[in-house]
Parts: C-alpha cells; structure tokens; sequence
C-alpha cells in the first residue's frame, strides 16, 4: 500500500513468517499457564461448594454418574460454539460492501488517481461496531452457561469444567499452530513455490489463510478467557449453587 520497493515486502513477508512461528510457540505457553490458573479455579471450587454446605454435600465428579457425563458432553461442546461464534463473517461482509460503496461513489478512487482519499474511517467504525456486537453471544455464554447448568446441579457444572478445560486446551493448540501453518503456506506460495502466485496452490492456500487468520488471532486466543472466566463465574457462585 506504501508503493515501496517489492524486495522490502520479501523482507517484511520473512519476517511475518518467523513472526507466525513465534507467537504460535508463545500460544502455546500462554494456553498452558491458562489451563494451570483454570486447574488451580477448579481445586477452590471444590473447596467452596464443601465449605458453603458444610462439607455435607461434597462435589462428586464420577464420571459413572449421569449428571457428571452430561456436563462433561456440554464442556466438551461449548469450546467448539464459542469458536464458531467468534469467527462468523458479519464483519467481512459489512467491510467488503462498504468498500464496493466507496468504489462506486468516489469518483477516481478504482482508478487510483492523485487527491482522491478513501473513507477510511467510516471502515475503522465498522470494524469496532460490529466488533463489539458480535461478542455479546460469545462473551454470554461464557456466563450464562455456568449459571444455569450450576443452579440445575453442581455435580453437572463440575464434568462441564472439566470437559471445557481439556477441550479448550486442545483447540487453542491446534487453533494457534493451524493458522500460523496456513500463513506460512500462503506466503511460501507466494515467494514462488508450488506454481507461485496465480496458481490453484495459491488460490487454495488463500481460502486456508483466510479461515487460519480468525484461528492463530481470534478463536485460539480466546479459549484462554473462555476456559477462565466460565470457571471464576462458577467459584463466585458456588455457595449460590448449594
């Protein structure tokens, strides 16, 4: 977008690749001290529910129980939605279209003349706004789901905590490790493998960059909070739930 010199985009594209790698290793660091804080939220729950009853009603998590089996399916599961959720479309599209707009109704703007400015900030408020909005649904869940399934029986919360604890570990792995891989492809495509630019390899390895960004940048790093806030929502409320 500079117009500078095509050997200085080698050399930022070399250095966006061995940026991938590394945030993708610090990911993995990052999602394990997530999954430790977790561990250590899931022992205080415990001691919470058998200090607010008493230590009459200790928490059983035996997987044979239904009610233990059932939570554990729904925290299994609730990684993978809250996944979903974060990665929905409705921004790109709103963008691309406002774009199109731009095109057509600032005269010189397609042809690049000189003078002609695009209306970058009405594409910067879209981007926040819609930003926003779309993580009313995610950021709920990570707060209604605990409540519900606590008040209806805690030993279903404590199998929910621990399935969403393993399965989001496990995604935010694979989320953080998966989209640096599809960056990478995409850029050593470019730099002329596998037919270069143009390409069906090229073409395929944009459609996997375009769903890998939203993994290395938005779903996997945010199975850290999911992971956290669902179990300090269940600590706070754990004497609620007895």
């Amino acid at each position: 977008m500079a117009e500078l010199d095509p050997s200085v985009r080698e050399v930022t594209d070399a250095l966006d690749s061995l940026g991938n790698t590394t945030a993708a290793i610090a990911k993995g660091f990052a999602v394990g001290s997530a999954a430790l804080t977790a561990l250590a939220l899931f022992k205080s729950f415990e001691f919470a529910i058998a200090t607010a009853s008493n230590n009459e009603t200790v928490l059983n998590l035996d997987i044979g129980q239904v009610d233990v089996f059932i939570g554990l399916f729904i925290g299994a599961m609730l990684p993978f939605l809250f996944a979903a959720l974060t990665m929905l479309p409705a921004i790109a599209a709103q963008m691309i279209e406002e774009v199109r707009r731009q095109f057509r109704e600032i005269p010189g703007l397609r042809e690049g003349l000189p003078g002609v400015i695009p209306d970058s900030a009405r594409c910067v408020a879209i981007s926040t706004e819609a930003s926003l909005k779309e993580m009313i649904a995610p950021g709920a869940l990570a707060v209604v789901v605990p409540l519900v399934v606590g008040f209806v029986s805690v030993d279903a919360l404590g199998g929910m905590l621990a399935g969403a604890l393993v399965t989001g570990f496990a995604l935010a792995i694979f989320m953080a490790n998966a989209g640096g891989a599809w960056d990478n492809a995409k850029k050593y495509i470019e730099a002329g493998a596998h037919g270069g630019k143009g390409s069906d390899q090229h073409k395929a390895a944009v459609v996997g960059d375009t769903v890998g960004d939203p993994f290395k940048d938005t779903s996997g790093p945010s199975m850290n909070i999911l992971i956290k806030v669902m179990t300090i929502v269940s600590l706070v409320f754990a004497s609620a739930f007895v």
